[in-house]
């Protein structure tokens, strides 16, 4: 019932989504292949593929090892990353070169689900965090199409609005053959919407995994610490992935660190870079200088900083991760704001000293595991937040024993990849599309995984 009542709202919402999709800049390109026109490019790949669908640059740069390693152990299919943000296609486009071909994913109407799976002819749809859409599900399945999903979590949030609609989700779960979950957490959530346990393997976070891929490229890097700082002396405080609001915590904390410490530099990079002109406004509304890292060029004799107290707004994309490296204090936003965090371990990896507010949802487990091992701080306010940066910054040994248990932490959970590759080779490799409970028997698992049963 609930399915039927889902196709008929789509049907009815039709010139609204439209309307949405063509008001919106960000989502005007590539409107007829969401629709079903799918383009010559994929058309002329040798079939069948294996179809990957990441959401947005997130979970995209989530799996840029894992598709790097299934491109070397089969490379005679070709792999499709649809996504439906502009930010994850340039991720595709940038970092998966001669790896993946990238596709805007159809809106979820049957007759586009349809003709990209008639076309494209799947051996294999990977489905990456948490992106349900029920008829990509179910279509999926009954062209038997085998599903796995990859760094599964289902957030707070979401598992408040599928409890009200559980038979539904029951209905759209059940077309999961492997579900590879980030935490038990995870995978007790997903068991209770509706997934056969059979099915479910702890397997961890592969974002534990990004830092292999980062440190291979990393020395090839430009150093912007030349760029960023105008002497030795000068520290930076980075800021990643920041939201309004905490913003305005992460300028009052600054200015009451200078006052200590004027030799102290904050790099803010919002989540959104569409909103770096207002976020200027506001920095300057603080009394501060700031400058876009866009305008600093590349090399040193392009820079443009002034000296003193001063904001840098990180306003390019794919570099946050590799700032962190140069900071003696990090911050990861959406955190101070009810938004649920973005990635912890992108300055952990660096072994940098990880502050983040009390709104961690969306990585609660590693959240957890930084706090247990004394590799991250967690913060309330502004206040609190400007005395651990005062703090940190005054004791450098401190901040770097911090940040070393947070290297520590990463390391000893790194190996998130091979198992993976482990389940999904399984399940490549099974001669039918039966359910993955059939087969489990013959199957041995790491040491290091959980089967929730």
């Amino acid at each position: 019932m609930y399915y039927v009542m889902y196709n008929v709202l789509l049907v009815l919402a039709f010139p609204i989504i439209i309307g949405l999709l063509l008001t919106k800049k960000r989502s005007q390109r590539g409107l007829w292949c969401r629709l079903g026109a799918v383009p010559l490019e994929l058309r002329n790949l040798q079939k069948p593929v294996i179809w990957i669908h990441a959401v947005s640059l997130g979970e995209v740069a989530t799996i840029v090892p894992l598709l790097q390693a299934m491109k070397q152990q089969y490379p005679q299919w070709p792999l499709v990353v649809s996504t439906v943000t502009e930010t994850g296609r340039e991720v595709v486009i940038k970092r998966l070169e001669g790896v993946a071909v990238h596709c805007y994913a159809p809106v979820d109407y049957l007759w586009a689900i349809d003709r990209y799976i008639r076309i494209l002819q799947p051996r294999l749809f990977i489905l990456v965090e948490s992106e349900f859409w029920p008829n990509l599900l179910i279509r999926l399945q009954r062209h038997q199409v085998p599903i796995c999903l990859v760094n599964g979590r289902i957030s707070s949030r979401s598992f408040a609005r599928y409890r009200w609609i559980k038979s539904m989700m029951n209905e759209v779960l059940t077309c999961l053959d492997l579900a590879l979950m980030q935490s038990e957490h995870d995978a007790e959530r997903i068991g209770y919407l509706g997934v056969n346990p059979n099915v479910i393997r702890v397997t961890g976070n592969m974002k534990f995994d990004q830092g292999l891929e980062k440190g291979q490229s990393a020395d090839a890097h430009i150093s912007f610490r030349s760029l960023f700082t105008c002497h030795a002396a000068e520290m930076l405080i980075v800021a990643g992935s920041t939201h309004p609001q905490e913003e305005e915590c992460l300028l009052g904390a600054y200015q009451k660190v200078v006052v200590q410490h004027p030799q102290a530099v904050l790099v803010m990079a919002p989540r959104h870079i569409e909103r770096v002109a207002k976020l200027e406004q506001v920095i300057r509304q603080y009394g501060l200088s700031c400058v876009r890292r866009s305008r600093l060029g590349q090399n040193i004799g392009e820079r443009v900083v002034s000296r003193g107290p001063r904001v840098i707004v990180l306003d390019t994309r794919g570099e946050l991760a590799f700032v962190y490296r140069e900071a003696c204090v990090t911050f990861v936003g959406g955190t101070l704001v009810p938004v649920g965090g973005h990635n912890l371990l992108e300055p952990a990896q660096w072994g940098r000293p990880v502050l983040f507010g009390p709104h961690v949802d969306h990585c609660r487990d590693i959240a957890g595991r930084l706090l247990e091992v004394g590799g991250g701080i967690q913060i309330q306010n502004q206040e609190d937040l400007a005395s651990q940066l005062i703090r940190l910054i005054q004791d450098p040994s401190e901040a770097e024993a911090i940040g070393q248990r947070a290297l520590e932490m990463v390391r000893t959970h790194r190996g998130v990849i091979a198992r993976n590759l482990q389940w999904i080779d399984q399940l490549l490799n099974r001669k039918n599309s039966a359910s993955l409970s059939s087969s489990t028997n013959g199957i041995s698992s790491c040491t290091s995984q959980k089967v929730l049963r």
